[in-house]
């Protein structure tokens, strides 16, 4: 009896362990696994037309503690982002960024094209079968109509079953339409012969009230009232010694390309001069916070998405180029406009509750002007010198008229509806004009673009120039300017090329989820949208090719 009730005993004990391990490895795994996904209640897109990586630390001594400062420190830089296409420009850039795709596959190619089909050159964003709202100028007149794959918003969009809000954003109309997508709440830009924000049929019939109230503001006119003066002592910025160069361009109504800038002269007649001022930054950060209020962004559990252009970098960068003090005065005051903004974040929806990414659509070359002053290689290339002087290249060879059309995107285009052409080789016409564009001063090499692959081209060329061309869209011959040239005028710069400057770009992530470092392994700006597809939890892009960067995430 005694010997049973002690093996009765040890069998309770036993059954009394194994029953608290199964509960306690009950409660484990119910903790393991959320009731939901977690997800931010906002994600902030904040791309920054034109900006050049060494921007970020050109100027970080000079930035105050919660612009782009409080990114590289509070957040996590990917340092070795690039561009994997050319040409290097605006729309293109927008498109990859929010679709994580490249042109031979999204359709956006440039901000202009020369269509064959058509027959007619194309805007990136045309639409002639929509109207404007709130303008009944042709800016209205735009849409995501030319975008082929879906982007990272509409994917947000339809993982939501549309309930998460997405807002676009820019003064233009590229940088709004094309990061918002095709299915948005809403995407605004601003319309520079009324001084409104704008947008069109495709989106709404009526602006919203907030809207509508904003514009009334008329907003250009109050920061013209105080023309453009340095922020701070111009004798200590790092160009003060620069202020007066003949590779600058100068705006309307100036005698030379110095500070101060009078701005009072535009009040009430040029709204489209505030693009080219950092106060055209101002109030595209100031209408975004507008957008978080009235929309009610980041208020709930399901997440909404806010894509926001600064786009006066741009047009700064393109009449002074990054040299000049006006490049630093306007990066200087976005900064405190970049901090203003994720302070009001803070405050609204929450630190640590939104996500946002900081990039660009490109950056920009030095200007020639400028690289030649200091002993380097540079110049600048004539378009319409150089289909004259092919044209002329080819009659004599070929006894045709004209056979190419024009240049466009660093690519040679054929008319091909000169019936001549279709009675000669035009396998041998391309090489006898590749032949020609080598001798060009400032070229470096051309290819045919139906037989890139064999090529010599190094790697990266062939790479970057594969990926933007679209079999359907694309010209006949693509060109490759030696470093430093490019496509423009003596004043300011431009970009859209395949070299460092033009397509090594920042990207940085803050706030929820994200840990604060850096990586300096190589990504691409097509990484982007898969990595907040990956932080979502929901799917990429219809025509993504790039891939998460899992270096950023606690996860």
């Amino acid at each position: 009896m005694k010997k049973n009730y002690l093996l009765f005993a040890a069998l309770c004990c036993l059954c009394s362990v194994t029953n608290a391990q199964k509960k306690s490895k009950s409660s484990t795994t119910a903790s393991a696994y959320p009731a939901t996904v977690s997800r931010p209640k906002l994600v902030v897109g904040l791309v920054v037309d034109q900006m050049r990586w060494d921007y970020l630390y050109r100027y970080y001594d000079r930035y105050a503690e919660g612009g782009f400062k409080r990114m590289i420190n509070e957040g996590f830089s990917v340092e070795n982002t690039y561009i994997p296409y050319t040409p290097t420009y605006t729309a293109v850039g927008h498109t990859c960024i929010y679709t994580g795709s490249i042109p031979a596959i999204t359709g956006i190619i440039g901000n202009d094209w020369y269509d064959p089909q058509l027959k007619k050159g194309v805007y990136c964003a045309e639409d002639s079968t929509v109207t404007g709202v709130g303008s009944s100028t042709p800016a209205g007149k735009m849409s995501p109509k030319n975008l082929l794959s879906t982007t990272i918003t509409d994917e947000l969009r339809i993982a939501t079953n549309f309930k998460g809000k997405v807002i676009g954003i820019s003064l233009k109309d590229r940088g709004s339409i094309l990061p918002a997508g095709h299915t948005p709440t809403g995407a605004y830009w601003y319309d520079g012969q009324t001084g409104d924000w704008i947008t069109s049929t495709y989106y709404m019939n009526e602006l919203p009230t907030w809207m509508q109230n904003y514009n009334k503001l008329k907003m250009a006119d109050k920061y013209y009232d105080q023309n453009w003066n340095t922020l701070y002592p111009i004798n200590t910025y790092t160009e003060s010694t620069s202020d007066n160069k003949p590779y600058e361009g100068k705006t309307r109504g100036e005698e030379a390309p110095v500070f101060p800038h009078p701005l009072k002269l535009y009040a009430g007649k040029n709204y489209d001069m505030i693009r080219s001022t950092p106060y055209g930054n101002t109030i595209t950060l100031d209408l975004a916070k507008k957008a978080v209020e009235a929309e009610s962004l980041g208020k709930d559990n399901i997440t909404d998405f806010l894509a926001v252009s600064c786009s006066s970098t741009d047009y700064i960068g393109h009449q002074y180029g990054p040299n000049s003090i006006e490049a630093e005065d306007t990066y200087l005051r976005l900064d405190k406009d970049i901090a203003d903004f994720f302070s009001y974040l803070d405050k609204t929806v929450g630190k640590g509750n939104y996500l946002v990414f900081l990039s660009a659509d490109h950056g920009a070359a030095h200007v020639p002007g400028y690289m030649t002053e200091n002993k380097m290689h540079a110049g600048v290339v004539d378009d319409k010198a150089v289909v004259t002087g092919l044209n002329s290249n080819l009659e004599s060879k070929f006894k045709i008229k004209k056979p190419v059309m024009m240049t466009m995107n660093n690519q040679i285009i054929f008319d091909h509806n000169n019936p001549d052409l279709a009675k000669l080789d035009f396998t041998a016409m391309k090489s006898a004009a590749i032949d020609y564009l080598r001798t060009i001063d400032g070229f470096a090499d051309a290819v045919d673009l139906s037989r890139i692959a064999e090529s010599t081209l190094p790697a990266i060329q062939k790479e970057m120039i594969t990926n933007g061309y679209n079999a359907r869209l694309s010209g006949d011959i693509y060109y490759i300017l030696q470093p430093n040239w490019f496509n423009g005028g003596k004043t300011g710069t431009t970009h859209g090329n395949w070299n460092p400057y033009d397509a090594h770009i920042p990207l940085v992530f803050m706030g929820w989820n994200v840990k604060p470092g850096k990586t300096n392994k190589t990504h691409h700006m097509t990484d982007i949208a898969p990595t907040i597809a990956a932080l979502l939890h929901i799917q990429m892009p219809s025509g993504n090719v790039g891939e998460p960067i899992t270096e950023l995430t606690h996860q």
